[in-house]
């Protein structure tokens, strides 16, 4: 992919992975169970095919899809997720519950499965198991922590 940000920072450098135009859509649609180019392409109506094409190139190169031939004549190729583009379920959902509170029309909305009631993201402490508020959490600069060992 097109490396537009050349900054020390965690979203800069991921949205250089997944923040083209529809990169996003691709991948949730691979997701979704559409692995040829095919399916990709009627799921995202009016994805430009040459587009639909340079992104699935780069999302290979970038280890988000794998490239797998499932006919040789003609050649036909399948997608699947890698286990780093499977890990971005919890950006999907995040995205889809800021849609449901931001956006004038919703098409989507996250509910709990066994009481069907809405639900919002939750941070947890890996080390004590505590759930937090946004207040208790700090982002940490890693150059500044590497520094200080």
């Amino acid at each position: 992919m097109k490396k537009q940000y050349d900054l020390k920072c965690n979203i800069a450098q991921t949205l250089n992975l997944i923040g083209d135009k529809w990169t996003l859509l691709i991948l949730h649609a691979v997701k979704e169970g559409c692995h040829t180019f095919k399916d990709i392409q009627k799921h995202l109506v009016g994805i430009p095919t040459n587009l639909l094409s340079e992104r699935l190139k780069g999302l290979c190169e970038d280890d988000l899809l794998t490239c797998e031939l499932y006919s040789t004549h003609p050649p036909r190729y399948q997608y699947l997720l890698t286990e780093k583009s499977s890990d971005l379920d919890d950006i999907y959902n995040a995205i889809l519950l800021w849609g449901d509170k931001h956006l004038n029309k919703s098409y989507k909305c996250l509910k709990h499965k066994s009481c069907g009631s809405n639900i919002h993201i939750a941070y947890v402490c890996d080390e004590c198991d505590e759930i937090l508020n946004k207040e208790d959490i700090i982002i940490n600069d890693l150059d500044d922590v590497i520094d200080e060992i």
